[in-house]
């Protein structure tokens, strides 16, 4: 499996500084890019070319705090969502609660629920942080299962 932290010479943690993130991607892509390597023969351009898309997709992924938990998660050896497809119970009834109240609520109300998801979802990844810490990795997938749910009202709200 590709390690998308040491593709950018990032330290393995779900904890990212964003700034090194950007500073660390920048790097990485101007000493790839097809562009410095346009003298060098077909080969070296098409390499050139791979490692581009390599940085972009590593940098896409720990930009994202779900695809950075569940590529972490995954490098660890950590239960997949197949493997493990429970959903803390607390969370569940909150969510259901909350599909309720969405489907009364007018336009104005949903962007206040969408916001509410948006800092629902906040508030998770931070609660990801002391699970990788404790190295707790069934907590952490159950977790990234709610984070899944989670993301679906949001995009089901976008999509409304």
């Amino acid at each position: 499996m590709i390690d998308c932290f040491e593709r950018l010479g990032l330290p393995r943690r779900f904890s990212l500084d964003l700034t090194a993130l950007e500073t660390a991607f920048l790097d990485r892509s101007r000493a790839v890019h097809p562009d410095f390597h346009h003298s060098g023969s077909q080969g070296e351009q098409a390499a050139a070319e791979a490692l581009t898309a390599a940085v972009n997709e590593a940098y896409t992924t720990l930009k994202d705090p779900f695809r950075r938990a569940e590529h972490l998660l995954t490098l660890l050896g950590g239960p997949s969502a197949a493997e493990v497809k429970e959903i803390p119970p607390a969370f569940l009834m909150e969510m259901m609660d909350l599909r309720e109240e969405i489907e009364r609520a007018d336009a104005a109300g949903k962007l206040k629920y969408e916001k509410a998801a948006r800092q629902r979802l906040d508030v998770l990844f931070n609660g990801l942080v002391p699970l990788f810490d404790r190295g707790d990795l069934i907590g952490i997938r159950k977790e990234l299962n709610a984070a899944k749910y989670l993301r679906g009202i949001l995009r089901d709200l976008r999509d409304a």
